[in-house]
């Protein structure tokens, strides 16, 4: 440990004490200091090359050199961990502000219930004593009473205007920190100095309410002009015109607004606010900024109704901010609506009557951006590919606005729909000016094709689903894309927004390529994320012809934590270029999928698109099951799909063709996918169940061990107890395969060996035929052999050649084939168990 000592004699020598103490002069820690910037830890070949190039620090070891460098980061370290305290500090001071004020709110609430209950009582007891007065000049005062106004007369004179104004600022306080809604904390969220803040839901008020109080590192100021520009941070927002503006004599202003919002679904109309929206300052120095609707009952301006929307209703509402004492703000935010749930489908009514729905999408959306352009001030920085956050939150959002754009098709935007092909699953729409859409002005490249296909064709359904959570589908569609896509389809879409012309997709041999998920950027929480596809070894089509190359597509994932509780899953999507300009033309697809359900996601964290769930019946996964059971067998889900085609106008008609197909291919794989991550696939007897003469996982594992101990007079496994047989066969070191008794047949079963084996997923499994795995040879064995099996009920296959899904040659040294008998002892399918098999 180094201390200070006596004072160099001069300013080129140090002085040291029995090689224990050194004290350096100003201009020897100036020059190291120079180089602490430059390299906070130099290596030992550097410390010596600094001591060579500075003379002032020649007389002193390169070992008291290395020990300052040391004690500098020591003290750095030092000098970050106090001031990240203070910071954690001053979050938890402010927090605990507003705890103890919704603590306070709370107890006055507490009180009020508690008055309006002995009222309740008395009013009750005095009932039965109390006499009805039917004179005259009792009815006509009690009328009189029952008419007098409570508020002043309000119209569309600035006078009437600023009345309601006052009304709803009055009343918005009142939300945000009085007694006036009964909130309840939003089930999964717990306040503290990491967390997005206090968030609350409405319980017995009329429409749907949301509340949340949290703090960010902007001034007042800034929050409110963020807050106001609801474009920026509100995906659902379609457009906000402010149609007259008006200053008050407070020095507020008052503003009247028309809004639009996106119908989240294609079997929904979207919604349209006429709004008022009140800025002021208060005398504590808050900041306000609230909001109602305009009606007709308030005698205020009013606005004709809007052809494809529904006129929604906005109850008080708005944003309170106040400083914060060292900076930052504190901000209380207020959603109320009545979103009129009668105008849709009854299954549908949930995602209008939902408060958790309305605070997930609109009340911490709000709140997040708020946060996330805090960091973004507070630590500015480049992120992926050497793009601003900014440019990152504009591709976002175009994303977005393109995939809400394509699932509502507003005619003005240039979207008209084509005929039914009878069936009425898909719908097609059209844009002869998709350069509005896009975003990008349509230009000539050198060769004069157009740089963007001169039309786009838009391919979009909706689906219920039941028993599968929206958080692991989601996932398992990003992860597993092979699994729904279309590899001739994607490179379709990455050659039809590029310079020249482009043919129709058709099959190409190779099958799908593979996937690369290069990261890009994420949001605090990493509640949504931002990443680069990168799909090798596709094709581009050009004049029929296809070029060998790689697709990238700029992908937006948010929703897949199923922790989080009625949140939404999104997976939007679109082409792009390589050299990814900011201003490239994008035109997203994608998913999107929304619990109907407000209960809590019951689905297990860990769960897959394998065998892993159903390994543990009857122990813990099983008591997990039986535990929510209440929850899993209710959970629905409505999925809205929409994919965008650009296309030249002569191909219309086949290009509609392939859409209406593609999308209904997806729908198929989708309910496959969706059956196969159902929580009650292998064990849960309260939901889904599978189709009938399928039998149980269980049962299953059960007949394949018994009929090979049957025919073949040995045991398969060497397990105690019928519970773990499954887990068994499941991690077998050979590969266990089922296939049906069909003309033909088709696998139906594998365990992880089988899966890995044959190079696919057990939804995929399904797909793929017995005759497919093997080479001809193999064939030829097979059907020769086949009778022998179900005359004599088993066969044993030489060593030979099979092939996986992937068209990869698999070796193995021998296979056992046997028939697998049910209860009844009938033949139920056949089953191959190939030994020591290997990728050759």
């Amino acid at each position: 440990m180094m201390a200070v000592s006596s004072a160099c004699k001069d300013g080129s020598k140090v002085v040291m004490d029995n090689g224990k103490y050194v004290r350096y002069t100003p201009e020897q820690v100036e020059a190291l200091e120079r180089l602490y910037h430059e390299c906070p830890k130099p290596s030992s070949i550097r410390r010596q090359q600094l001591i060579r190039e500075c003379p002032i620090l020649s007389n002193i070891e390169p070992k008291q050199i290395k020990v300052w460098f040391q004690n500098r980061r020591c003290r750095e370290k030092q000098r970050k961990e106090a001031s990240r305290l203070q910071a954690v500090n001053r979050k938890l001071t402010a927090m605990n502000k507003l705890l103890m004020e919704e603590n306070d709110r709370l107890q006055k609430q507490v009180s009020q219930l508690v008055y309006e209950n002995s009222f309740f009582r008395q009013q009750t007891q005095n009932a039965t004593l109390a006499t009805t007065d039917t004179s005259c000049e009792s009815v006509v005062t009690s009328g009189q009473r029952h008419l007098t106004p409570q508020h002043p007369p309000r119209d569309a004179s600035p006078a009437g205007l600023l009345s309601i104004a006052e009304e709803t600022l009055a009343e918005f306080l009142s939300k945000a920190t009085g007694t006036a809604v009964e909130w309840v904390q939003m089930p999964g969220m717990k306040p503290g100095p990491d967390s997005i803040g206090i968030v609350a839901i409405s319980h017995g008020c009329p429409g749907v309410a949301a509340r949340a109080c949290g703090l960010v590192g902007l001034e007042p100021a800034r929050v409110a002009e963020i807050l106001k520009d609801r474009l920026s941070w509100f995906r659902d927002c379609r457009t906000v015109d402010v149609l007259n503006v008006m200053s008050t004599g407070n020095g507020g202003t008052i503003e009247l607004l028309y809004m639009q919002l996106y119908a989240p679904t294609t079997l929904a109309p979207g919604r349209d606010f006429w709004l008022l929206r009140y800025t002021s300052l208060l005398e504590d120095g808050s900041l306000v900024v609230c909001e109602r609707s305009l009606n007709n009952t308030q005698n205020g301006p009013a606005m004709p109704p809007v052809q494809h929307f529904v006129r929604a209703d906005m109850l008080p509402s708005g944003y309170l901010i106040r400083p914060c004492e060292g900076g930052g703000s504190i901000i209380h935010i207020v959603d109320h609506m009545v979103l009129e749930p009668w105008s849709v489908p009854e299954v549908l009514r949930p995602l209008y009557e939902s408060s958790m729905l309305l605070a997930q999408r609109t009340t911490m959306a709000a709140l997040r951006h708020l946060r996330q352009i805090s960091q973004e001030v507070s630590q500015p920085s480049v992120t992926g590919w050497g793009r601003r956050p900014a440019a990152l939150r504009a591709l976002s959002q175009r994303l977005s606005k393109g995939f809400n754009e394509a699932v509502n098709g507003f005619a003005d935007d240039g979207w008209s729909m084509l005929e039914s092909d009878g069936i009425d699953d898909v719908t097609l729409l059209v844009n002869s000016s998709p350069s509005k859409m896009m975003g990008v002005n349509l230009g000539y490249n050198n060769n004069g094709f157009p740089s963007v296909s001169s039309s786009v064709l838009c391919a979009k359904a909706s689906m219920l689903l039941q028993n599968v959570p929206p958080a692991i589908l989601l996932r398992f569609l990003r992860e597993h894309r092979s699994e729904w896509a279309d590899s001739s389809i994607d490179a379709y879409s990455a050659a039809a927004i590029k310079a020249g012309p482009c043919s129709l997709p058709g099959a190409r041999p190779g099958g799908f390529g593979g996937q690369i998920i290069l990261p890009l950027a994420h949001t605090i929480e990493h509640e949504e994320f931002m990443e680069v596809i990168k799909l090798e070894n596709m094709g581009y089509y050009r004049d029929d012809m296809t070029v060998p190359g790689d697709v990238f597509l700029l992908q937006l994932c948010s929703g897949v934590d199923e922790h989080a509780v009625g949140t939404s899953a999104e997976l939007v999507f679109a082409p792009i270029d390589a050299s990814f300009s900011d201003d490239a033309p994008i035109l997203p697809s994608g998913f999107r999928i929304i619990p109907l359900d407000s209960g809590t996601d019951a689905a297990s964290p860990n769960r897959t698109l394998d065998l892993a769930s159903a390994l543990e019946v009857g122990t813990t996964a099983n008591k997990a099951a039986g535990d929510n059971s209440g929850h899993s067998g209710s959970t629905k889900s409505v999925m809205t799909i929409a994919f965008q085609f650009a296309f030249e106008v002569h191909l219309q008609e086949s290009i509609a063709t392939m859409a209406r197909q593609y999308v209904r291919s997806i729908i198929a794989s989708v309910q496959r996918v969706s059956l196969a991550l159902s929580p009650s696939r292998f064990g849960s007897q309260n939901a889904f169940h599978l189709p009938p003469g399928t039998p149980e996982a269980q049962t299953l594992a059960r007949w394949i061990c018994n009929s090979y101990r049957f025919y073949l007079g040995v045991e398969l496994l060497k397990c105690e107890g019928s519970e773990s047989i499954l887990k068994s066969l499941w991690h077998h070191s050979d590969a266990v395969l089922c296939c049906s008794l069909k003309a033909l047949p088709v696998f139906t079963f594998a365990n992880q060996a089988g899966l890995d084996m044959l190079e696919t997923t057990l939804v995929a499994l399904q797909d793929i035929t017995l005759e497919k795995i093997f080479d001809e040879n193999g064939k030829k064995t097979l059907c020769s052999e086949f009778p022998q099996i179900m005359q004599q009920g088993f066969m044993c296959i030489q060593g030979g050649i099979c092939l996986s899904s992937m068209g990869r040659p698999v070796s193995y040294e021998r296979a056992v084939a046997w028939k697998v008998l049910n209860e009844e002892e009938s033949a139920h399918c056949i089953c191959f168990m190939f030994i020591n098999w290997s990728f050759v």
